[in-house]
C-alpha cells in the first residue's frame, strides 16, 4: 500500500506541476483551485500517507488502509474533473461530480485517521 500511494502521488505531482506551468505561461489562472487541490490532496496527502504506511505496515495492510487508498484515488479525479468543468463552463451541472468525489476523499481521510489511531499509536 505504501508503494501504491507514493507512486500514485507522483502522478498527481506531475499533473500539478504541468497545470502550474500552463497557467503561468498563459496567464490564465481559472483552474487555480484545481491546481491547489491536485497538489495538496493528490501529491502531498498521498505521499505522506504512503510514508506513514511504510513506517506502520500493519496500518498499510489493514482494510482501512486499502479503503483509504481507493477512496482517495477515485475521489480526487472525480472531484477535480467536476471542479474543472464547473470553473471552465460556469455550469452547476458538475456539482454532483464534485460532491461525490469530495465525499470519497473525506470518507477516505476519516478512515485514514481511524487507521492511524488503531495502528500507529
Amino acid at each position: 500500500m505504501a508503494r501504491k500511494m507514493i507512486v500514485g502521488s507522483t502522478f498527481y505531482f506531475v499533473i500539478g506541476v504541468i497545470m502550474g506551468m500552463a497557467m503561468s505561461m498563459t496567464e490564465n489562472y481559472t483552474l487555480s483551485p484545481v491546481h491547489a487541490h491536485v497538489n495538496l490532496l493528490g501529491w502531498v496527502s498521498l505521499a505522506l500517507g504512503g510514508l506513514l504506511y511504510q513506517l506502520y505496515p500493519a496500518a498499510a495492510n489493514s482494510r482501512l488502509g486499502k479503503w483509504h487508498f481507493w477512496l482517495h484515488m477515485l475521489g480526487i479525479p472525480l472531484m477535480m474533473a467536476g471542479l474543472a468543468c464547473m470553473l471552465l463552463t460556469g455550469s452547476a451541472a458538475f456539482v454532483a461530480a464534485v460532491s461525490v468525489g469530495g465525499v470519497f476523499v473525506v470518507v477516505g481521510t476519516i478512515l485514514f485517521s481511524a487507521n492511524a489511531v488503531r495502528h500507529m499509536l
